[in-house]
């Protein structure tokens, strides 16, 4: 009996002094969806609104589709890929062809403090897999191949993407956003040797457990704003 006592305190004093189980650290799946049949629509207020969705290909790769809910599903899809902790960019899809984007450089910097990323395959290291508890920048450069001309232009995509934080709106409340502000430039139909052009700048959040396009907030090539206006699964 004694024994007994002794065996059942000392599990108790186990119980009690344990450590605190530490909470999973959240992933970018968590906010995107991008692995469920996920999607979303999103407006500016008055207007009408545009629709994204998720189709996943595998346990790693998925497509992500953005137009007009009106004539769906569009000509145009993402295709992203999971790599260990990274999510990458492959290309894109547009009007039948594919557009095949690799890369030439990429740093992932923190503050002033940069340092390469090394290459997998090429394709550009879009996000991080396991979201990070403080803001991070990625830079990267390269080339965008379009497969069925041939044809090829030079782009640079900036990204800092912020740690999870408060956001909130008036239809679906108080929630957990991650945001990506991002700058994309290229010389796209410019001439010969023309520097590249920024045709894109905007900060976009994403809701975890609801998905993309919580807040959209443009600022090239023309301001514009959109807030979520209703989330689903397919």
């Amino acid at each position: 009996m004694r024994r007994w006592k002794a065996v059942f305190a000392a599990a108790l004093l186990a119980v009690v002094f344990a450590p605190p189980a530490q909470a999973a650290s959240p992933v970018y799946g968590d906010f995107s969806l991008m692995f469920r049949r996920s999607a979303g629509q999103y407006a500016p207020p008055g207007e009408k609104a545009y629709q994204w969705a998720w189709s996943p290909q595998s346990a790693t790769e998925s497509q992500i589709s953005w137009g007009d809910p009106a004539s769906w599903p569009p000509s145009s899809a993402e295709h992203f890929l999971r790599s260990g902790d990274w999510v990458l960019l492959d290309g894109w899809g547009d009007n039948g062809t594919y557009y095949t984007e690799r890369v030439t450089s990429e740093s992932l910097c923190r503050g002033s403090a940069c340092t390469a990323i090394p290459s997998d395959g090429g394709r550009q290291h879009y996000v991080r897999w396991t979201v990070p508890s403080s803001d991070y920048r990625l830079v990267a450069e390269g080339t965008v191949t379009e497969q069925s001309s041939g044809r090829s232009f030079r782009f640079r995509h900036e990204q800092t993407w912020g740690a999870p934080a408060p956001c909130s709106s008036a239809k679906f409340g108080a929630r957990t956003c991650v945001k990506q502000s991002e700058s994309w430039s290229s010389d796209q139909d410019l001439p010969d040797g023309s520097p590249l052009r920024e045709t894109l700048r905007r900060d976009i959040r994403i809701a975890k457990g609801l998905g993309m396009a919580f807040t959209i907030d443009q600022q090239v090539d023309v301001p514009w704003h959109a807030v979520a206006t209703e989330y689903w699964n397919w």
